[in-house]
């Protein structure tokens, strides 16, 4: 079954349920999933849904330490429950040493050697890792081998 069936069915099945939070954050990604292909007259697979998913994750995680200055406690439970549902449908997430390995093998594949590089390195560590990883912990962890 593709991810969009798979948003669809879950959605549908927080409706007879009545979580309406569940609800609410799948209608929110489909939504996104739907205007996406409107947009570009296209349909989308599960690859590219999966980076909206994430893109809807990293949107969620940028605004915690908003609310949280804000001291808005109640909306930062909120979102790290819409992060936790959104979790469900992303791949199993790498731990920092999986990371570590992947980007050992993507700096070999393209030869670099220094920051200079980190453009070319990047370039192939968002392709394999869509989905997988934050890019931003990449980006860590590619400037630290990098510059040693």
């Amino acid at each position: 079954m593709s991810l969009k069936n798979t948003l669809l069915n879950d959605m549908k099945t927080a409706m007879r349920e009545k979580d309406l939070l569940r609800k609410n954050t799948i209608q929110l990604v489909r939504s996104a999933i739907l205007q996406y292909e409107k947009d570009n007259q296209v349909e989308l697979d599960d690859s590219q849904i999966i980076d909206i998913v994430a893109s809807q994750v990293k949107k969620r995680k940028s605004s915690i330490p908003e609310y949280e200055k804000a001291g808005r406690d109640d909306f930062v439970q909120n979102l790290n429950k819409e992060i936790e549902i959104l979790m469900d449908y992303l791949p199993k997430q790498l731990s920092d040493d999986e990371i570590a390995t992947a980007i050992d093998d993507i700096i070999s594949k393209v030869g670099a050697e220094t920051m200079k590089d980190m453009g070319k390195v990047m370039g192939l560590a968002t392709k394999e890792l869509a989905g997988k990883a934050d890019n931003q912990k990449v980006s860590m962890i590619v400037k630290e081998k990098l510059s040693s």
